[in-house]
């Protein structure tokens, strides 16, 4: 009991607190301002290049505008003077020569060590002493045979085994090695270079030469003399006619071979290098300025726009933007805020529809507002971006006169009236009118088609009076778009059809967008339209079968007490079809319990003269219990609910409090436990 009555009381401050209208106003107020930003501080040029310009547009004040191509020229020029970065490697031609040097003398000091032993075994045979000296030989020379491997490895290239024995036959003598290393060694005086073709393309301004072990480094102009790899290994084979006379040519080509294998680029191109070196020289160039003076003419209406144009416009925008964003963002939101709370005092803070729920109406008419806010922001990048990628040409003012806006006023007005909904038309189009460049035009478009739109479904008990409603805003907006052409003379022209056929769509998507989320905003907020009540009212629902059958007399009250009621709200000017439906339902908790309530005895016994008047006063009571109970399980409408909550208010039951009274006396006998609890269920 403890925790549903806390229960209840958050509720009830989540429902009516003052301190979250606060929230709820501040809520919107910065979802406004973060949506608009930063478009609040000036008008939008949203020109492109061919564009018309639609009026002037002049300096308001001196400021400095960058020509960016005079400046890209001289980025380009400077970085035309960066030198290409090569790499020397010194280094490679010492190791290449130890490698060589190494494989040369591993094998070399094998075949000293087998000529050695073979001396050896010729002496012992001479003096016929048997040693172990011939194993020995078999082993060294098993040796040599096994170590090509490990000499491919040292001297780092593949030998093949006709050059591995010709190798083995020449006792792996140092004088090859030496040749080689002589004809690398002098191939290597002028360098060689990885990409030649690339070398020479920076013939004209020379290359920077670093030596990657100094880090010092040169500026080479005479490129030509780098040789390219494929340079280079030719270069062996001119050399080796100097280096390799006479002598045995099957060893001469194996030094060729070796040479020409054996040669690395040792020159290479430092791409990071170069690009950082670019890099730096662009950003180290100054931005070329431009001085535009106060009411020089940026733009004149008429003029095809140009680059130069939007450089100067995106410029000033952008200057002005920085210097008065912040401010007119604050200016925009007091602004805002205070608009919200005119409209709120004046048509929402005592209107009858608000009550019960006040913080959650203003809940819902917000996320109305924010929904409806998105759909025009989308709009407008569609504006922005659609007529520029069509084959024909589009106005993006048609587009406008076709987006659904009335819709959201709709929504509202089905479920919390007209009053409130022409107060939503007028906030929604100040917005739509901010979204879409301050356009007056759109403004009263909006507000004509969003407040006649509600009046048009203000009455909505059929599905089709959203298709008749949207019918008659299509002709509505068509009217509208006609009179704003003729306002700006663009009349009887292939645009003016345009707007007409947008408009007409417009008209028709409204229609069809509130027939689709009305049911959803009904769901989310518990609301009640029309429609439902109609359905609500069929009396075949299995709720009144069952009241009609169990309690005939409560289904006969409940029916004569709907008809009453009915008739009443038409006179008053209420709504007579949700009095009708919360009168066939207030009485339903009766069920439970039926033979209990006097309409339902028909054999003349009242089952209360056995009871004490303290048990009779908790089953009526409990009847109202039960009946809320009953509409939260067949998921009723809020506003069913709690009629059936307060149907009987916190009246006395007094026929069984006299009773008590009689029975117990009075000072024992308790009025407030003889009351109904009201709506405090």
């Amino acid at each position: 009991m403890f925790k549903e009555k806390r229960k209840k009381k958050i509720r009830d401050w989540f429902s009516n607190s003052p301190n979250i209208r606060w929230i709820i106003l501040l809520l919107i107020t910065v979802i406004f301002i973060f949506m608009f930003y930063p478009s609040l501080g000036s008008i939008r040029h949203n020109y492109v290049v061919g564009d018309v310009a639609q009026r002037n547009i002049k300096a308001p004040r001196d400021f400095w505008v960058e020509d960016k191509e005079a400046t890209a020229d001289n980025q380009k020029s400077a970085v035309d003077k960066v030198l290409t970065v090569y790499d020397l490697n010194y280094s490679l031609l010492p190791r290449l020569t130890q490698c060589i040097f190494d494989a040369f003398s591993n094998m070399n000091a094998l075949f000293a060590v087998e000529e050695n032993l073979s001396r050896e075994n010729k002496i012992n045979e001479q003096n016929s002493v048997e040693t172990q000296v011939q194993h020995e030989i078999t082993i060294v020379s098993n040796d040599i045979r096994n170590q090509k491997e490990e000499f491919e490895q040292k001297i780092g290239i593949a030998v093949g085994a006709q050059d591995y024995s010709l190798l083995e036959k020449e006792l792996f003598s140092s004088d090859i090695a030496e040749k080689i290393i002589s004809i690398i060694s002098e191939i290597y005086q002028d360098g060689v270079v990885a990409d030649k073709e690339l070398l020479l393309s920076d013939s004209d301004k020379g290359i920077v030469v670093r030596n990657l072990s100094s880090k010092n480094e040169k500026i080479e102009k005479d490129i030509n003399r780098y040789l390219g790899l494929d340079e280079a290994k030719n270069m062996v084979k001119f050399m080796a006619k100097t280096f390799l006379e006479g002598g045995d040519q099957n060893l001469n080509n194996l030094i060729v071979d070796f040479s020409q294998r054996l040669i690395q680029p040792n020159i290479t191109f430092n791409r990071f290098e170069t690009e950082s070196r670019k890099r730096k020289a662009a950003e180290s160039i100054n931005p070329v300025m431009l001085k535009i003076k106060a009411g020089e003419m940026l733009l004149r209406e008429g003029d095809r726009v140009t680059a130069d144009h939007l450089r100067k416009i995106d410029t000033l925008q952008s200057k002005t933007g920085q210097e008065k964003l912040h401010a007119a963002s604050i200016g925009a939101a007091a602004l805002f805020g205070v608009f919200l709370m005119v409209l709120y005092l004046l048509n929402m803070h005592h209107n009858s529809l608000m009550s019960g729920n006040h913080n959650k109406n203003l809940l819902f008419l917000a996320s109305i507002l924010i929904v409806f806010i998105l759909i025009a922001k989308v709009s407008a990048s569609i504006v922005d971006t659609l007529p520029r990628n069509l084959a024909y040409s589009l106005s993006s003012t048609s587009i406008v006169y076709g987006i659904p806006i009335a819709s959201g006023a709709m929504v509202i007005c089905l479920f919390m009236g007209v009053e409130i909904a022409v107060a939503f038309a007028m906030l929604i189009s100040v917005c739509g009118a901010v979204i879409f460049n301050n356009q007056f035009d759109f403004f009263i478009y909006f507000f004509l088609n969003s407040a006649m739109g509600a009046k048009w479904v203000r009455h909505c008990r059929e599905r089709k009076v959203f298709a008749m409603a949207g019918l008659q805003l299509s002709v509505l907006n068509m009217l509208l778009a006609s009179c704003i052409g003729l306002v700006h003379g663009d009349f009887l022209s292939l645009a003016f059809l345009w707007n007409l056929t947008f408009a007409f769509l417009g008209g028709i998507g409204a229609g069809i967008l509130t027939s689709g989320i009305a049911p959803l905003f009904e769901t989310l907020f518990g609301y009640a339209t029309d429609i439902t009540l109609l359905e609500l009212a069929n009396l075949e629902r299995p709720i009144l079968r069952r009241l009609m059958i169990e309690a005939p007399g409560t289904y006969h009250h409940s029916m004569i007490v709907g008809s009453l009621v009915e008739a009443a709200a038409s006179d008053i000017d209420a709504n007579p079809l949700l009095a009708k439906v919360c009168g066939y339902y207030h009485d339903i908790g009766k069920v439970k319990k039926s033979l209990y309530f006097i309409e339902n005895q028909s054999n003349a016994k009242n089952l209360h003269d056995k009871l004490a008047p303290s048990m009779s006063r908790r089953i009526l009571i409990a009847h109202v219990k039960d009946g809320v109970e009953m509409a939260r399980e067949h998921k009723l409408p809020h506003v069913v609910r709690a009629a059936i909550e307060q149907h009987h208010g916190t009246s006395l039951i007094r026929f069984f409090y006299e009773k008590a009274v009689r029975l117990q006396g009075e000072k024992s006998v308790k009025a407030d436990d003889y009351r109904y609890p009201g709506p405090n269920l």
